[in-house]
């Protein structure tokens, strides 16, 4: 199982968004004076508390954790691991999407300007590593193909 290329892939890709999860993914600069809003998946921190409105960030890398685990120990199903991977790659492009939304809609409710965060960029690189993942597992599935068609 830990040897296919394609299970590192997965493992990494968990790891990955396992830290983007606890990490801030940006922060909000007042235009005026005030102190700085680090943004997380889960909130935002603002002077009055923390407002929950970005959860749906955490919530979709949240739900890209038990897919993978699903998909590292499925590997004797190659179809099945290969479209969790597919559904991974979609919510990450999903991530992105709210990502980008709130970085623009947020921005003007607390009167601050959006700054991104170098840890913003983890989902692109478990993006990254579900497509090779993905790569990996039709690879053995068309090896596997070829195998019975000789016989």
């Amino acid at each position: 199982m830990i040897q296919r290329k394609q299970t590192l892939y997965l493992l990494l890709a968990l790891i990955v968004t396992t830290i983007c999860l606890c990490l801030p993914i940006g922060t909000f600069v007042p235009t005026g004076m005030g102190v700085d809003m680090p943004v997380y998946n889960l909130w935002v921190v603002t002077p009055g508390g923390h407002d929950f409105s970005v959860w749906v960030l955490f919530l979709l890398l949240l739900l890209t954790c038990p897919i993978t685990i699903a998909a590292i120990f499925l590997y004797k199903n190659r179809k099945v691991q290969a479209k969790l991977c597919l559904l991974n790659i979609l919510l990450m492009v999903l991530w992105y999407t709210f990502y980008v939304f709130y970085a623009l809609t947020l921005g003007d409710d607390l009167q601050a300007t959006f700054h991104f965060e170098v840890i913003a960029f983890l989902p692109f690189v478990a993006l990254l590593l579900y497509i090779l993942a993905r790569k990996g597992i039709l690879a053995d599935e068309a090896l596997v193909r070829s195998m019975d068609r000789i016989r």
